[in-house]
């Protein structure tokens, strides 16, 4: 078998605007994605002979140095042909994106011990499409709005206005406690780290270090009140993201001793025990509302994904 070897490759249309990480992913299939994350902190994958970040997102002519990494075959178990078509509950779609209202525990994307997600199944399902990409992603278990484009072209405008902050994005969560009205703005500086066993976690560091980013999350109550038969004081918040930075909602309220109801990385888990039993069995994290320009007509688009059904006897009657 033939050693690896460092590989030199240039960015073509095809990955034009796709962060690092999601190029390495499709690039070394099999690979999983904490290998792929310690070979970029640990300066191995360059850009134009430059250190980056998983999130640096990738521009045409760029060149991607990859260090020697042996690759595995892929199972005829993972092959395209035994995904399972799924389509989803379309909100919006015409010829450069659709958006879906993705449920909660499914990932977006295969990676990471997860076979498929999302992108894949609805690859199957549509066969005939050219060109199926996610212009962003949303955690396994949060449901709700997800933008999936047609063409290069859209997709490369909306990761544009994700990136200059001009889409509206906001979610509906339940957490535990009573958020004060008058904490209307979250700024923290966030931190990655991976845990001992290659999880992916996040903190709040108290000022700017190494590979720390500024976060930015607006936060409305909505309703307060407490669970019914469980006797705890709970919030139902909107939450407005002004960077995307990962697990940036469930970080900033766990922050302020508010988790996120079901929350099974930053959450109380001894209450998500006790919520269990009287039957809520997920994350409330649900991106409800999402305002954009259209790629191509730039006429305003507005995006609504009505709170899931199992959500809605913990919603404190509101009415959405």
């Amino acid at each position: 078998m033939t050693a690896p070897q460092v590989q030199l490759l240039e960015v073509d249309e095809s990955s034009e605007g796709q962060r690092v990480d999601n190029y390495l992913t499709k690039v070394l299939k099999g690979v999983p994605k904490t290998h792929i994350y310690r070979l970029v902190r640990a300066g191995e994958v360059r850009v134009n002979k430059k250190r980056v970040q998983a999130d640096s997102r990738l521009t045409l002519g760029d060149v991607v140095r990859i260090p020697p990494v042996r690759v595995s075959q892929p199972s005829p178990e993972l092959s395209e042909a035994r995904i399972p078509p799924a389509e989803f509950p379309v909100l919006f779609e015409d010829d450069g994106f659709l958006a879906i209202n993705k449920p909660a525990g499914i990932a977006v994307h295969g990676g990471s011990g997860v076979n498929f997600g999302v992108i894949e199944q609805l690859r199957s399902a549509r066969p005939e499409a050219r060109m199926l990409e996610l212009v962003h992603r949303l955690d396994r278990d949060t449901s709700g709005i997800l933008l999936i484009a047609k063409k290069r072209s859209v997709l490369k405008n909306l990761q544009d206005q994700f990136r200059n902050r001009t889409i509206d994005k906001r979610y509906l969560t339940l957490v535990k406690g009573t958020w004060p009205e008058r904490r209307k703005v979250v700024d923290l500086e966030l931190f990655k780290y991976l845990l001992p066993n290659g999880e992916r976690r996040v903190k709040v560091v108290s000022q700017p270090i190494d590979g720390s980013q500024r976060s930015v999350s607006l936060v409305r109550v909505l309703a307060q009140g407490s669970i019914p038969n469980g006797g705890d004081a709970v919030t139902l918040l909107e939450v407005k993201i002004k960077t995307g930075r990962t697990h940036q909602i469930r970080v900033h309220l766990s922050y302020f001793d508010t988790p996120i109801a079901g929350d099974d990385k930053y959450g109380d888990f001894v209450w998500n025990k006790a919520l269990q039993q009287i039957g809520f069995k997920r994350m409330y994290l649900h991106a409800y509302h999402l305002t954009l320009q259209h790629p191509v007509n730039s006429q305003v688009i507005e995006i609504t994904a009505n709170v899931p059904d199992e959500l809605r006897p913990w919603s404190l009657n509101w009415a959405k």
